[in-house]
């Protein structure tokens, strides 16, 4: 099989469209679609089901896209250890994170990891679903569960309780609720219950909204909610970190908070000596550890 065809074929099944392959490729749909037939022409079968919202794999399409996954995750890692055999640490890591600790704890802190290593591109990738390591849909995860993929380093990096906060604007306008059966008379602003989120933070939510509440903000990730009581539109649920970057959000009811939410860093086992991957860990932890610090004055 000829692998400049192989890799437009891993192109189209992977974006399910000749045009958005040929995009990716910078080729025309005319000459992306030459390519495929000609593949199906030469392994004497058909790879795909055309319809009008796109391609579909058929069963043998499906087992040769398992093998240009299997070919395109081998060279990435083959690339890595490449460019990691250099002093420098330099290149593309692809991190991967919620949305929630990447928006509010990750993103803000990364201007000392780009000044100590200015030629670094990382693309961060915020969403609740979990990405395969293993299969390099990202180099390194930041997820609020231990993971469960085989052939992963984990690190164990903190503890998260999601806590109420408001501005001291709203509290000065609106009072301060000494109680929890206080919040039925305050704005609860929260992520949607129906949100994709962690447990222990949806519980809390439930246990919150049981009362009824006089008016009420949700959203759909922790930034939109941070975002809603930096402009006093109410109380709001939000991870314990946020108290130490927002100094002026004030912490309501201390005595609620949600269950133990760990915070676990993962890598694939391959990635071990990657030099990136290790100035990103150590970056991490070292964020962690003046976090901890800073609480504890």
């Amino acid at each position: 099989m000829d692998w400049d065809k192989l890799r437009i074929f891993h192109a189209v099944a992977d974006a399910g469209s000749l045009t958005h392959a040929g995009d990716t490729l910078q080729l025309s749909q005319s000459a992306v679609s030459r390519q495929i037939r000609a593949l199906e022409e030469g392994l004497d079968t058909v790879l795909f089901h055309r319809h009008a919202r796109g391609l579909i794999l058929t069963e043998q399409g499906e087992l040769l896209f398992d093998a240009t996954k299997s070919m395109s995750r081998q060279l990435e890692t083959a690339a890595a250890r490449i460019r990691d055999a250099e002093d420098e640490v330099y290149g593309d890591l692809r991190v991967t994170s919620t949305t929630g600790f990447g928006t509010l704890f990750l993103a803000p802190r990364l201007t000392s990891l780009y000044a100590q290593y200015p030629d670094l591109r990382i693309d961060l990738m915020l969403e609740e679903r979990v990405l395969d390591l293993p299969m390099r849909e990202a180099d390194i995860a930041i997820r609020m569960k231990e993971p469960s993929q085989a052939d992963l380093i984990r690190k164990r990096l903190m503890t998260v309780n999601m806590r109420l906060f408001a501005s001291s604007e709203y509290l000065r306008a609106h009072g301060t609720p000494q109680k929890m059966e206080d919040l039925r008379d305050f704005r609860l602003v929260s992520q949607n219950i129906t949100s994709a989120q962690v447990s222990a933070g949806a519980q809390l939510i439930r246990e919150l909204t049981a009362q009824p509440t006089r008016s009420s903000f949700t959203v759909n990730n922790y930034f939109g909610v941070l975002q809603a009581v930096l402009n006093h539109l109410g109380i709001g649920v939000l991870p314990d970190y946020v108290g130490e970057d927002f100094p002026e959000l004030v912490h309501v009811l201390p005595d609620i908070a949600s269950g133990d939410i760990p915070v676990f860093l993962a890598y694939p086992e391959e990635l071990r000596h990657s030099r990136r991957i290790s100035a990103f860990r150590d970056f991490v932890v070292e964020e962690i550890v003046a976090y901890r610090r800073a609480r504890q004055m």
